[in-house]
């Protein structure tokens, strides 16, 4: 288990689903845990603040949908609100803007409104907030005029 925590960081679920796989018994499960604590193999902070730095700055997620992807393997909120200021506030809108303009760009045929439409679905899928998605357009208006 040590290994699997040096690989790459782990939080407690991903490591637990793994020694599920070993059919320990709950007492050897709580002993392992304890021990890959103690040694800071896996330490729950740790994996939060380069979970949110990878999905971030290498899949350009917006932080909706990394706090729910950290949610769903069950990383406690306050931790998961401490961790976000891995994401530098300039680097979010810069890349929230270079998503919209190369989504835009692509888009062919439609009106303009339609192209924003479905650059805001695109974009909310992604996990940006749609108060920051409409600060870009915003912006990009003010841009062409």
């Amino acid at each position: 288990m040590a290994n699997y925590c040096v690989y790459q960081d782990r939080c407690h679920k991903e490591v637990e689903q793994k020694m599920w796989d070993f059919l320990l018994i709950p007492e050897a499960k709580d002993e392992i845990l304890l021990f890959l604590m103690k040694e800071n193999y896996l330490n729950e902070e740790r994996f939060t603040r380069s979970y949110i730095r990878g999905k971030f700055y290498m899949k350009s997620w917006g932080r909706n949908k990394i706090r729910n992807h950290l949610k769903f393997k069950e990383v406690p909120e306050k931790l998961i609100n401490r961790c976000f200021d891995e994401i530098d506030d300039q680097d979010y809108h810069k890349t929230l803007s270079k998503l919209y303009h190369n989504y835009i760009s692509k888009i062919k045929g439609l009106q303009l409104y339609q192209k924003n439409s479905k650059t805001i679905k695109y974009l909310l899928s992604k996990g940006f907030e749609y108060e920051e998605i409409t600060q870009v357009i915003t912006d990009t208006a003010e841009e062409r005029e």
